[in-house]
């Protein structure tokens, strides 16, 4: 079914997957999905460097191929980058993305009571974690998400070489699909961008 996909397709799937909403140059607390891969802490510790991250939220249990635990291993790297061990929370429980919500729910519940806007960090195609987020946090308001390109298998998942790689076509395609079904059947809340923010 994703071999005969065509140009055109391929732009509609690209362009509703892709979930980078940046936020402008404010202070607002960020939320790291739970990844085996390094990039989303790099992103917040700059962040918090440049002033705009005074809350870091950072996710993830025992990651299934390499055993690390995923918010350890950003709770660690933050504090390299300097970061202060009061600026991050962490939950280190979650097996997948609803769950890294889940366990996280009391550090958005904080966030929101500091009237701090949510920024998310995750991949760029990861439409099902801002649906997730909506669904848990349907008072969060607007919100913004910041991207990165994975790598796998030593190649980086790109808005524009994703047809062409296994394992990001394979990804892809799942969140195009499993979304609109999810939201269409009720257990995702759905999202709306508007004017550059996610509401």
């Amino acid at each position: 079914m994703t071999d005969d996909i065509d140009h055109e397709q391929i732009s509609a799937i690209t362009a509703f997957v892709d979930t980078a909403t940046p936020p402008s140059d404010e202070p607002t607390a960020h939320l790291i999905f739970g990844t085996n891969q390094i990039r989303p802490a790099e992103i917040a510790a700059e962040r918090y460097h440049r002033g705009l991250a005074p809350m870091i939220i950072v996710t993830g249990g025992v990651n299934r191929h390499n055993g690390i635990v995923e918010a350890a291993m950003f709770h660690r790297f933050l504090l390299e980058r300097g970061v202060p061990d009061d600026v991050i929370r962490y939950e280190d429980r979650s097996a997948n993305t609803w769950q890294n919500i889940e366990f996280a729910l009391p550090f958005l519940r904080e966030a929101l009571e500091r009237e701090l806007t949510v920024t998310a960090i995750c991949k760029w195609y990861h439409r099902r974690a801002i649906h997730i987020l909506k669904t848990f946090v349907p008072d969060i308001g607007a919100f913004h998400v910041i991207t990165w390109d994975p790598v796998y298998a030593g190649q980086p998942v790109t808005r524009t070489n994703w047809p062409h790689i296994p394992d990001g076509r394979r990804r892809v395609i799942r969140e195009w699909q499993e979304v609109p079904r999810r939201v269409a059947e009720g257990s995702f809340t759905d999202v709306k961008l508007v004017n550059g923010t996610w509401h």
